[in-house]
C-alpha cells in the first residue's frame, strides 16, 4: 500500500461513480478539488469530518494512474486534532501536506475499496490490511 493515497467516500456516491465512469464529489466545484490523504491522515480525518456518519468507504487511489492533476497542499480546512488517544497518528500537524486531487478521479486509479463503517463507539479503525503494509 505504499505511495497510494486516500479518500474516505460514501457508498452511495462510488457506485455512481462507477455507472458515471469517474468518481466527483461536490468539493470539486466548492474548493476545486477533491481532498485525499496519506494513511496516516485518514483517521483523524475521518475523526474530524465525518463522526456520525455511515455507510462509508476508504479507496485506495495509486497516484500514479490518475488522469487529473495531484497537488501537496497545507490542510484546507485546518489540520485534524489530536485524538482521544494520543499517539502519533493520531493527529496532523498543522505544516504536514495533504494530497489534492484537481479533477475527477478515472476509475483505474483506484486499486482498491474498503469498508469504512464506524464501530457501536463511532470510532474508525483502518482495515487490517492497510495496517499489516500488505
Amino acid at each position: 500500500m505504499n505511495g497510494l493515497i486516500f479518500h474516505i467516500a460514501a457508498r452511495d456516491v462510488w457506485n455512481a461513480a462507477q455507472k458515471a465512469g469517474q468518481y466527483t464529489v461536490p468539493s470539486l466545484t466548492t474548493d476545486g478539488f477533491i481532498h485525499c490523504s496519506k494513511l496516516t491522515q485518514v483517521l483523524p480525518v475521518a475523526e474530524k469530518f465525518y463522526r456520525g456518519q455511515t455507510g462509508l468507504i476508504l479507496l485506495a487511489i495509486d497516484p500514479t494512474r490518475l488522469s487529473s492533476g495531484l497537488k501537496w497542499e497545507s490542510p484546507f480546512d485546518g489540520a485534524p486534532p489530536v485524538g482521544k488517544t494520543p499517539a502519533p497518528s493520531s493527529g496532523v500537524s498543522a505544516s504536514e501536506m495533504f494530497p489534492h486531487i484537481y479533477g475527477p478521479v478515472n476509475l483505474d486509479a483506484v486499486v482498491q475499496v474498503f469498508d469504512f463503517e464506524p464501530t457501536v463507539d463511532g470510532e474508525f479503525i483502518l482495515p487490517t490490511v492497510l495496517l499489516s503494509g500488505n
